[in-house]
Formats: structure tokens, sequence, C-alpha cells
């Protein structure tokens, strides 16, 4: 189900191919129910029990603070980064094996796209739309999750939290941390940035308000906001409307899109 801004409408489908996509991961390409690519190990039975209990206390304690619209960003800031770091250091601490990434990517079960999201990526492929990822998940099993699925085109590019491996096994990520309040401070890649350079206007997508930090302020007069709100849905819907032209809420779908805005068709 989507609630939208009826005045965006026709500005936007104005646009034609004068946009580029900048986009969220992990519950918003993917669906709203689905494991995230940090939760997804978990799921594997090759995967240490003490790894997935140790897991599991992490997201227990962290997560409600993460969606948690009251606290202050300074605090919540500094939890977000002592999560992504203890999780970090957990699959260097179990040895976490760079094979079981493509094993769990291969199923099905563990996590799904959104309903019409590969339809989505398909046609934005074949508009030459360039897509941004900008992920606080884990960039390789987006990777291989896009690419077991037919869907890693030329035309995506994926910024994310990327795992080191030595011999097989991690050792650290290869970048700075990427969590879910820091995206105002992720620098995109220069060869990203002068394919996008001369497009006017933005689709930005994501499943939290943080996520509106992955463009500046200056771009959002010029940008098209969407929001898929997963959890809290009735608690959190007025803020979320507040800030985003599109509100999809009950798992909404790339095709309620699809009929609604001209340039995804």
């Amino acid at each position: 189900m989507l609630n939208i801004k009826e005045e965006t409408i026709k500005q936007v489908n104005n646009w034609n191919n004068n946009f580029y996509i900048v986009t969220d991961f992990d519950r918003t390409i993917t669906a709203g129910d689905s494991e995230s690519s940090w939760g997804v190990l978990s799921k594997n039975s090759n995967v240490s029990k003490e790894y997935i209990a140790e897991r599991q206390k992490l997201y227990q304690k962290y997560r409600p603070i993460e969606i948690d619209l009251t606290l202050d960003y300074e605090t919540k800031n500094k939890l977000m980064i002592e999560w992504w770091t203890n999780h970090i250091n957990l699959f260097i601490k179990y040895k976490l094996k760079e094979s079981l990434i493509k094993e769990v990517a291969k199923n099905p079960h563990i996590m799904k796209f959104r309903d019409g999201a590969q339809d989505f990526l398909k046609t934005m492929h074949n508009k030459n739309i360039p897509i941004v990822i900008i992920s606080a998940g884990i960039g390789n099993f987006i990777k291989e999750f896009l690419i077991q699925n037919n869907a890693l085109y030329d035309n995506i590019y994926i910024v994310a939290n990327f795992i080191k491996f030595e011999d097989g096994i991690a050792t650290g990520i290869s970048n700075n941390i990427i969590h879910s309040l820091n995206k105002n401070a992720i620098n995109i890649p220069n060869k990203v940035k002068e394919i996008i350079k001369d497009k006017e206007n933005i689709v930005l997508l994501g499943d939290g308000i943080d996520d509106l930090k992955m463009i500046s302020e200056d771009k959002k007069e010029n940008t098209l906001k969407i929001g898929f709100l997963n959890e809290n849905t009735e608690k959190d819907f007025n803020e979320y409307a507040k800030v985003f032209d599109v509100v999809g809420h009950n798992n909404a779908s790339f095709n309620e899109l699809k009929e609604i805005f001209t340039i995804f068709k």
C-alpha cells in the first residue's frame, strides 16, 4: 500500500530519463519481512551455533535502538558503530568462510526481493538509469545475491561494507564502517560521480528516515523520496509522511510504484 503526496506525481513523470537512483538494499530492494544481509548467515547450518547465539544477542540489544525515532543522533550513532564493530569482530572470532557467502546467496528462502523489485532493476537497466546502492549491509552478500538472481547489471554500483578475506577466512572489512546513520559521510566513487553528474533529478529509496542522508540537502528539492515503512507502521507513519513523498507500508511493492510513475515503466 502506498501513501503519496499527489502534487509530486505530475512533476516527477516529466523527468523522463533525466534522473538516477540512490537506494538502500536490505528491506528496500528486498522484502520488508526478508532477512537482512547481516542476518542471512545465521540461517545457515554450517555457521557455528556460538556465532548465531552471540549475533542474536547483539540484534536484540541494538535493533530496537536503530529503529527508535526518539533517540538523539550522537547517542544513536555511537551505539550503531558499536553494534557494527561487534558483529564484524564475530566474523573474525568464528572464522567466517568466504565460501558461505555464495552458499547462502543461493537459498531463495532466506532473502527475497520485494515484489516487483527484480523487474524494476531490469527496467532501469534497459532505460540505462544509474542505480547507486548505498547499504549498511554486507556488500559481498549483496553482490552475490544479485549475481545469483541475474540482477547485477552494469548500471548498478554498490557502496557497502565489504568483508576482507585471507585464504578464504574473514579478517575485517575493506573500508570504513557504513551503518544506518552515517550514509551522509559516504563518498561515492569518482567513476560513479562522473556517470551521474549530468543527471538533474534523483529517486531515493530507503526503509529508514536516516536513509535520507544518502543525498545532500541541496539535492532534496529535485528528489523523489520513497520510504518503505516495515516496522512500527502505525506509530511511525506520521514521521515518515513528513519527510518522504511516498510512504509504502504493508510490504508495498515496486509494481505499485510502476503503476503511478511513468518514469518506472
